[in-house]
């Protein structure tokens, strides 16, 4: 499982990145802005996040969150008044615990969301259009049975693509889910991982460009 710690306190973070490492979890990541984590929120499985972030208010980037992912959120804050956690949990978090945590503690209710948010996903996730096979679960793909190595973004363009194989995907839906934002920067970095996707995949016709709009992965 890959988890991301977002804390702008340098001491609390480590505390917990260690002591999630010490209970099994081999990927923990550490960010310190909300920003950080809104452009990068695919390559995580789980999440905990501070609401006091030097860059963003923690409930803002729980709901920009949720616009474009349902990715578990435990919350881990200094804030324990009833007013603040509910408006947590309203916001789109998952659970929410109050600093200092007791790791044992936290690694179980993270445990569990995760368990939770799994629970209702479809039994289906791999994605075979001709010879081409996306695992989106174990985020693999295979072109004629052979392995293709893609970068984060990479993967994450062609699952929103692939997920909605035969429709149109806009631009703009693409730039939301994979960088978390819609600017001229993002959009000459959509091309630049298009067409490196493309090249890697070597299957012209499977990503068609739909002038104006996006594009669409075919059936």
């Amino acid at each position: 499982m890959r988890v991301v710690v977002v804390e702008d306190d340098a001491g609390m973070a480590g505390a917990v990145v260690d002591g999630l490492r010490a209970h099994g979890f081999g990927s923990v990541d550490h960010l310190s802005l909300g920003l950080d984590l809104l452009t990068s929120h695919t390559a995580y499985d789980a999440v905990i996040l501070d609401l006091g972030l030097p860059d963003l208010n923690g409930y803002l980037v729980l709901r920009q969150l949720r616009k474009v992912s349902d990715v578990p959120v435990v919350v881990l804050t200094a804030e324990g008044d009833e007013v603040a956690v509910v408006s947590c949990l309203r916001a789109g978090a998952d659970d929410y615990m109050v600093k200092p945590p007791r790791v044992g503690e936290l690694v179980a209710r993270l445990e569990a969301v995760v368990r939770r948010r799994r629970a209702t996903e479809p039994d289906s996730s791999v994605v075979v259009t001709g010879d081409v096979t996306m695992d989106l679960a174990a985020r693999s793909v295979e072109v004629a049975g052979q392995p293709i190595s893609l970068t984060q973004k990479e993967f994450a363009v062609a699952r929103v693509l692939a997920e909605q194989s035969g429709v149109a995907v806009g631009r703009d839906k693409i730039l939301t889910e994979v960088w978390g934002e819609k600017t001229a920067a993002t959009s000459r970095s959509l091309d630049v991982h298009m067409g490196a996707l493309r090249a890697k995949l070597n299957r012209p016709g499977l990503i068609v460009t739909i002038h104006g709009f996006g594009y669409r992965w075919a059936r």
